[in-house]
């Protein structure tokens, strides 16, 4: 059967941009231009994945992300623009999976939906295999293109958890609870500082860029490299 896709969004051109270019790609799509009319196509149609804007008369998107997540782990893709970056935070701590920014390329959009897609129950085993990169949780080692690599407990956590959402925006705040606990969160020095280390460990071995930075929102593991200059994985 394919994939079911929920599209919750004000504006009925970008439903309709949506409907048609998702079920290009082979997708069950249904939209609602009303959060509360979303809602309850969520609890009957039970979707594989949610796209809804974030700014939305009505109801605001992180509002339809918590009502979700009372209920389920479906992944939801937001729908934001550009000037409202600390609406994407209180969104992703509220339990979205990952963003994308008015105006965006379908092909960015379609990229987003089969990472988001894709998220298996592997990703939160111990071992992890994906891209250049070999982990183990248990055994606290980790081979980038087959080579060890050395990290510090700290160093090892913070991979670990961003390469357990690989492809997915995680806040500077989730990334600082999970690691240094709930008493860190509001001390994002930690944070600069150890993906700094990670990120010269990790790329004096391959010169690749694997953390990539969301302005003012947190950071994206891509486990097979981002190449900064082309925008592309490389």
């Amino acid at each position: 059967m394919p994939e079911r896709i929920l599209v919750i969004d004000d504006e009925p051109q970008i439903t309709r941009v949506l409907r048609a270019s998702l079920g290009a790609q082979g997708y069950d799509v249904r939209t609602a231009n009303d959060p509360e009319e979303g809602l309850q196509l969520f609890r009957d149609w039970a979707p594989d994945l949610v796209i809804t804007d974030l700014m939305m008369p009505k109801m605001p998107g992180v509002e339809v992300c918590r009502a979700i997540r009372t209920k389920s782990t479906t992944p939801v893709l937001m729908l934001s623009v550009r000037d409202h970056e600390r609406s994407k935070v209180d969104a992703l701590d509220a339990g979205a999976d990952d963003y994308v920014t008015k105006p965006f390329g379908i092909q960015e959009l379609l990229a987003r939906v089969r990472a988001n897609l894709r998220r298996a129950p592997e990703r939160t085993t111990a071992a992890i295999e994906e891209g250049d990169f070999a982990l183990d949780a248990a055994a606290h080692s980790i081979t980038v293109k087959g080579k060890p690599i050395h990290l510090t407990p700290k160093e090892f956590d913070l991979l670990l958890h961003l390469a357990r959402n690989s492809g997915k925006v995680m806040t500077h705040r989730a990334l600082l609870t999970a690691v240094w606990g709930a008493q860190s969160a509001h001390q994002p020095e930690y944070l600069r500082v150890f993906v700094g280390q990670l990120r010269k460990k990790l790329e004096a071995e391959t010169g690749k860029q694997y953390i990539q930075t969301e302005p003012w929102v947190g950071y994206r593991f891509m486990p097979e490299g981002w190449s900064e200059e082309t925008g592309t994985i490389v």
